[in-house]
């Protein structure tokens, strides 16, 4: 008989749901909790264990789990609230979230997953990008604010702009320990326009970079072009959904290709000349940049162009 487990993941708590047991199962967010978690599902051997994505409350579970070797499979929030609605759930509480996935994990069956190698360099990431977000937002205070203020305003931007550096040291040795990190690093930056915070950003929130097709990759990042039609109707192509950290990454390392990259230069000047809007231009390019990195990872070949082909 195949068990499907759900768990509604709180900062204190952990609901555990069974597919076709009504019994609520809650436990605490802590260590002991989440030994004893294990050991009730070790002995209970389901089939798949389904949790959502939180932000990093799953971590600690998600680590033990994968030590205990129970196959887990992190889902995205927003899939199992959509099927939630669909099967006419939309009462919202610990427990009820927990069926909702548990329901979820039996009807989609979505892969059980390792927590990825990668996982270290992308909290520094994200670290990284938190730093830089609240620099933006002091920088931006200073402007209207009294004299008194700005001045301890500047004294915690020098803090943060150090702690910046230092986080940045932190991600650069962390890449030059790993072989492999160092050698998709030096790789991805061959190409103009890509830069240090593109590739390890690319290291972090994409390890899916060189394994997929070129419509796969482009999905997952959410540049893809999603057709909207219905009978007669033919709407406007629109890019949603996707990893959001990779697409402005992406976004930001296009608009410098679109200058000194040849191969997005000319694409972008076409696109431009054909009166396509800026914005269009640009996510064209910015799919296309994407897909010439994963060709390069895949292959394992440096960036290469030759005039002669023009």
């Amino acid at each position: 008989m195949e068990i499907y487990v759900g768990i509604d993941i709180s900062r204190d708590t952990l609901d555990i749901a069974i597919q076709g047991d009504d019994k609520p199962r809650q436990f605490m967010n802590t260590p002991d909790g989440i030994r004893a978690i294990c050991d009730f599902l070790t002995k209970l051997k389901p089939t798949l264990i389904v949790f959502e994505a939180t932000g990093g409350y799953e971590m600690p579970l998600y680590i033990a789990l994968n030590e205990a070797k129970l196959p887990a499979a992190p889902v995205n929030p927003r899939q199992v609230r959509d099927f939630a609605k669909a099967t006419g759930k939309l009462a919202k509480t610990d427990i009820l979230d927990a069926r909702v996935i548990a329901h979820f994990a039996a009807a989609l069956h979505p892969q059980p997953r390792s927590i990825p190698e990668s996982q270290e360099i992308k909290e520094i990431v994200a670290r990284r990008n938190q730093l830089v977000q609240m620099i933006v937002a002091e920088k931006n205070r200073l402007h209207s604010t009294r004299k008194n203020i700005k001045a301890r305003i500047q004294v915690h931007i020098q803090w943060l702009e150090e702690e910046l550096d230092n986080t940045n040291k932190e991600l650069e040795q962390c890449i030059n320990d790993n072989p492999e990190w160092q050698k998709k690093n030096n790789l991805l930056q061959s190409m103009p326009g890509v830069g240090p915070v593109l590739s390890t950003t690319l290291l972090a929130d994409l390890p899916e970079l060189g394994k997929l097709n070129r419509k796969q990759i482009a999905a997952l990042t959410g540049v893809a072009p999603l057709n909207r039609d219905s009978g007669t109707l033919r709407g406007k192509r629109t890019i949603w959904g996707g990893r959001a950290t990779v697409r402005g990454a992406l976004y930001m390392a296009t608009l410098v290709a679109t200058r000194f990259n040849p191969v997005i230069r000319q694409l972008y000047q076409r696109l431009l000349d054909s009166g396509k809007l800026k914005k269009v231009a640009i996510v064209a390019c910015m799919r296309k940049l994407l897909i010439i990195l994963n060709s390069m990872v895949k292959h394992n070949t440096k960036w290469s162009y030759s005039p002669c082909f023009d």
